[in-house]
């Protein structure tokens, strides 16, 4: 990739479409040592958790009353399938007359981070053996016991593995709709003025920040899961 970025610069040899690797390292250098980089970034990774947590509960608890009452998966099913569809650009712009560019980004994530774990967690609980449950109703294991030594040693290996990738997705589709709503103090705000400006080296920069962002936050919960997957194992 750096390789295909020199090449690309020396053939263009124009800052105002490909800028060089120096002026985006000044670029980078600059925001990190910005009070108002440190804000924006702080409001995108506290929505994009807010967005993530809203998802999560959210999946967690439609998938309990499923559990619970088999008719209610014949509705949450399609509707899951109606939410992976939507397209992203029109839900913000439909938002934005509706909430504000602080909310509107929020949203959009959640909408596209539900359905994903939704059928995450439907995967992960369906893929347990059904022989130890019927094991643990032979041998009449309480629900509390059933949940801490089956269900979580169980699927939470495979939740985990996919939660660092679902919140560099939401942190991804957090900065294109704060960009695309104009969202102020965040990452897609300072891209949308870096484009305004046509500061190439400060959008790239902020863009391999992003990117970033996004390898050490996939990189942690790889960590959390190896712990996850040798505690699973114990029990």
């Amino acid at each position: 990739m750096w390789l295909i970025w020199i090449i690309a610069y020396y053939s263009v040899k124009n800052d105002y479409v490909i800028p060089s690797i120096s002026e985006t390292a000044k670029s980078l250098g600059k925001c990190l040592i910005s009070g108002a980089f440190w804000v924006a970034f702080l409001y995108t990774l506290l929505r994009t958790a807010l967005s993530f947590i809203i998802s999560f509960v959210l999946s967690v608890a439609l998938f309990g009353i499923g559990a619970i009452f088999k008719p209610f998966n014949s509705f949450i099913k399609p509707l899951m399938g109606v939410l992976r569809t939507l397209p992203t650009l029109a839900v913000i712009l439909i938002l934005l007359f509706w909430t504000n560019p602080l909310v509107a980004p929020v949203v959009v994530t959640v909408l596209v981070l539900f359905p994903m774990i939704f059928s995450q967690l439907y995967t992960a609980v369906n893929g347990i053996d059904e022989g130890v449950i019927e094991m643990a109703e032979v041998y009449k294991i309480g629900r509390r016991e059933k949940l801490t030594k089956i269900y979580l040693p169980l699927i939470s290996p495979h939740i985990l593995s996919q939660t660092g990738a679902n919140i560099s997705l939401g942190i991804k589709v957090m900065i294109s709709a704060e960009v695309l709503a104009g969202t102020y103090k965040s990452l897609g705000g300072l891209m949308q003025n870096a484009r305004f400006y046509i500061d190439m080296p400060r959008l790239t920069a902020l863009t391999i920040i992003a990117v970033i962002i996004g390898i050490i936050i996939d990189l942690c919960f790889s960590m959390v899961e190896r712990v996850t997957f040798k505690w699973s194992k114990k029990q």
